[in-house]
């Protein structure tokens, strides 16, 4: 860990240490409670959900073994008519073929049947058959009705039909048999009663009260009745027990099957409902512990990120308005909503650190804001001679050339350029103002330049009122004049732009001179600092480059913006004029 952090031991914030606390408290609170849930009430929950499911099979198969005792009981009841004996026995006897004395008698069975049945009771039909399987009579007299051909001529059915009371038959696509011997006290046979069950009024059985789809399969594995276009595939009986009656598992799709195995009908009910049915409450109360766990420790983290940000926030206050302490804002106040007396105490003692270093830094910024006017006087002292040398010798020109009203007009102009830069030298000016003593200058050259030498101002409204030291555009306009212009031909153009927005100010002046060489923008950029914001060593500042004061300039616009200015210079792509930006912020605290 050391060789991480240099060597030293990790440190921790104090909010980190009582989050940390807070958390693993929190932590320890959750998993109490998650795990009071997953074995206190879910588990019961999805123990109880799933053998209700077991005990809808149980009941499926329950109502079927009440539906064949039913059966049972009827066939009982038609049987305990000697009648039926008597037409067995004489069927026997009798040569194939049938007389009228035959038909009279099974009118007579089929009555026997009705008075059995009743006019209520649900069958699809009831036939009565002799020791040969040949039907004799029925109730209903369907003509398709099945045969006993294939329960006789199978070893395992006969055997168990004359070993049992009865057996159910249930042939693919035909109804369901109940299939019993007749038998008299003495144990021979006469023929066969079979009662045939419709299949759609046992799957309606079957499903009554179900939830899920119910399949019935005998005990050869035939299935009895199933759910309209269903399959086999759900019973895979792979979680079949063979020694148990009942049970449930999950087949490969993650359904759950319950089932139940009859020992009367010997038919094995299967009853499959999906995961999503069968822990459909299961899930919602998991849901609802999920949501109530995840709201609760979303809670949990806020209340303890605010409570720890609460008891932390005053040191914090403090340690930042510590660190922000400089020369520009020693007048902070300190916070006074402070509600621990032990912050509060420590808060009134900065305070008065404060009130001590302000009044001592009052002090010492008077005499540098003294130091500073005294040398920014002597910057622009350095501005206004070199300015009136260079109108007076135009003027001188135009005197030559005996051009009396261009040096009527040129000394009026130079007049009020004379007032502009002699008056309240310590006051700044506005921009505007500083427009118009720089289209004063270009009036004044104009006379001797003529047609050659063209200008223009875009000055956005909102900037004109920003403040600037005295004479700051036009020494920039007649470097142009002076020095870019002199090794290219006119037409000469000179464009001021100045622009305004989210608290900052720019100033550009762009010419179509010759442009600056490289090694005099490197020099003129390291004397002034740019392109960078930051102040300048203003000590030793050299009157200018190329006979101007850019650097003079540029020194006395960082008097007044100080660490807020930024200055560059570049010269146009294809060789043709340079541009010089000026950029300032309004915001005292911009750094």
């Amino acid at each position: 860990m050391n060789r991480w952090t240099g060597g030293k031991p990790l440190q921790f914030s104090l909010q980190t240490k009582l989050f940390a606390t807070f958390f693993l408290l929190l932590v320890f609170v959750l998993g109490c409670f998650l795990v009071y849930v997953q074995l206190l009430v879910i588990q019961p929950l999805k123990e109880r959900t799933v053998q209700d499911t077991l005990l809808t099979a149980s009941k499926v198969s329950g109502g079927l073994d009440n539906t064949i005792a039913i059966q049972n009981q009827l066939s009982q009841r038609l049987l305990s008519n000697r009648d039926v004996f008597s037409f067995l026995y004489e069927a026997a006897l009798q040569k194939p073929g049938y007389t009228m004395d035959d038909l009279q008698k099974k009118r007579v069975l089929s009555n026997l049947m009705f008075q059995a049945i009743g006019p209520s009771l649900n069958i699809h039909d009831m036939v009565i058959y002799n020791v040969r399987g040949e039907r004799l009579a029925s109730y209903v007299g369907y003509s398709d009705m099945p045969t006993l051909e294939p329960v006789l001529g199978s070893e395992d059915l006969r055997s168990r039909l004359e070993n049992s009371d009865y057996i159910l038959y249930a042939p693919a696509g035909q109804p369901v048999s109940f299939i019993r011997s007749i038998v008299d006290v003495n144990g021979t046979a006469y023929g066969y009663l079979s009662i045939q069950l419709d299949r759609g009024e046992i799957q309606s059985l079957a499903e009554a009260g179900s939830i899920g789809s119910v399949y019935v399969v005998d005990r050869s594995g035939t299935l009895v009745t199933a759910p309209p276009g269903a399959d086999r595939t759900p019973l895979d009986g792979s979680g079949v027990l063979p020694l148990r009656s009942e049970g449930i598992y999950k087949d490969a799709e993650g359904n759950y099957v319950a089932y139940h195995h009859s020992a009367l009908t010997e038919w094995t009910v299967f009853v499959v409902q999906p995961a999503e049915s069968v822990l459909g409450s299961v899930n919602s109360v998991r849901n609802v512990a999920i949501i109530f766990l995840v709201s609760l420790t979303l809670f949990s983290f806020l209340y303890i990120y605010l409570t720890s940000k609460s008891l932390v926030l005053p040191i914090r206050r403090i340690r930042s308005q510590i660190v922000r302490l400089n020369y520009s804002n020693l007048s902070l106040k300190q916070d006074s909503r402070l509600h621990n007396n032990d912050l509060l105490l420590l808060s009134e003692a900065f305070q008065e650190l404060l009130d001590r270093l302000q009044d001592s830094i009052e002090r010492e910024k008077l005499a540098v804001h003294k130091e500073a006017m005294a040398r920014h006087s002597a910057l622009q002292a350095q501005i206004a001679p070199h300015f009136i040398h260079n109108v007076l010798y135009l003027i001188s020109i135009a005197a030559q050339e005996d051009k009396k009203e261009a040096v009527s007009e040129m000394c009026k102009s130079l007049s009020e350029n004379l007032r502009y830069v002699v008056s309240s030298p310590y006051e700044h000016v506005t921009l505007s103002e500083e427009i118009g003593h720089t289209r004063h200058y270009l009036t004044l050259i104009g006379h001797q330049y003529e047609e050659d030498l063209t200008w223009t101002f875009d000055i956005e409204p909102a900037a004109e009122s920003i403040l600037l030291p005295r004479l700051v555009i036009q020494p920039f306009v007649e470097n142009c004049i002076q020095h870019a212009f002199n090794r290219t031909d006119p037409p000469w153009h000179i464009e001021v732009k100045a622009r305004l927005y989210n608290g900052l100010w720019a100033v550009e002046i762009s010419d179509n001179g010759s442009g600056f060489e490289e090694s005099s923008i490197r020099e003129i950029l390291k004397k002034t600092g740019g392109p960078s914001l930051g102040e300048t060593e203003q000590e030793g500042l050299p009157a200018g480059i190329g006979r101007m004061g850019i650097v003079n300039t540029i020194g006395r616009l960082q008097l007044m913006y100080r660490n807020r200015l930024f200055f560059n210079l570049y010269n146009h792509a294809g060789g043709r004029g340079a541009t010089i930006q000026i950029i300032a912020s309004l915001t005292r605290d911009f750094y």
